[in-house]
């Protein structure tokens, strides 16, 4: 059942880490494993959007795809996903963002466990291997949109 948790410190602000993460549409740009994502649907509440996304993701001659519901909270800089359906019994994450001093800690959640034992035996390295290195990855894309270091003031 695995369970990876992280937590970081950048030179982004919390708001930065935040557009960053949640634009998923970018996703195949930097995400590994990712080789496509649609947003099928979107809904905006008055603190939160919520986005149904699909991804596709793939290793060698294995492809899958996947439907998450991803609740973006930006006042709160939190966003949150679940599993709607595709090849895991389980999968939740989260991503949390707190200004500190020179950025933002970065904290990231995620819990999976795919349905099929063969699905599981096949990518379940290579899935967890790619997990380790998601911060990493949205970590390269803040630096590659805005430079090596915090752009803007966090908000007090």
């Amino acid at each position: 059942m695995p369970t990876f948790e992280t937590s970081r410190r950048v030179p982004f602000t919390a708001d930065q880490m935040f557009a960053v993460v949640a634009d998923v549409e970018r996703y195949p740009e930097f995400v590994p494993l990712c080789e496509a994502l649609s947003v099928k649907s979107r809904e905006d509440g008055s603190t939160h959007q919520v986005l149904i996304a699909t991804m596709s993701v793939g290793y060698h001659a294995i492809r899958e795809k996947f439907t998450s519901r991803v609740t973006l909270r930006p006042q709160r800089h939190e966003i949150d996903v679940e599993k709607i359906d595709g090849p895991f019994a389980r999968l939740t994450n989260r991503w949390r963002f707190r200004d500190v001093p020179g950025g933002c800690e970065v904290q990231f959640h995620i819990d999976y466990a795919f349905a099929s034992r063969m699905l599981s035996m096949l990518m379940g390295a290579v899935f967890d291997k790619a997990v380790r290195k998601y911060t990493d990855a949205f970590e390269a894309r803040a630096r590659s949109i805005y430079g090596n270091t915090q752009t803007s003031t966090p908000a007090s």
